[in-house]
């Protein structure tokens, strides 16, 4: 490269800063893919179907949110695609929880599951509306 050759701009960066939106509803994933996990672990006999399940559930629900409902999701779904996946996802946690008999933990996760939910569906929302 000599001086007078132009300087190659850097690649923007995907998306914005990180707000505290974005961090709850990450560990709100992470506490739902590890409930699943739980919820296989208990709810059925060790070790055959126990495994199976302990694995299978929380690995199919990211699979499915991976596909469906990431920001970067190879299939493009419109936002009522995105609800039912995201419902759909969390309801099982609910479901989990309240079948291994935590009915408190299950209102909790899906009052959190809900009202992030709703928070960041309206702002994608928002910013759909303005480009």
């Amino acid at each position: 490269m000599t001086p007078t050759d132009p300087v190659p701009s850097p690649v923007p960066a995907r998306g914005g800063p990180v707000g505290a939106l974005d961090v709850v509803r990450f560990v709100t994933l992470i506490l739902a893919f590890l409930s699943l996990g739980f919820w296989g672990y208990l709810a059925w006999p060790f070790p055959f179907p126990s495994l199976a399940f302990m694995i299978g559930a929380p690995l199919f629900a990211i699979v499915v949110w991976g596909l469906f409902r990431s920001p970067r999701a190879p299939i493009p779904t419109d936002a009522v695609g995105k609800a039912l996946v995201e419902i759909a996802i969390m309801g099982a946690v609910v479901a989990a929880w309240a079948m291994l008999g935590y009915p408190v933990v299950a209102l909790a996760f899906a009052v959190l599951a809900g009202v992030t939910g709703v928070l960041a569906f309206r702002r994608e929302n928002r910013r759909g509306a303005r480009r």
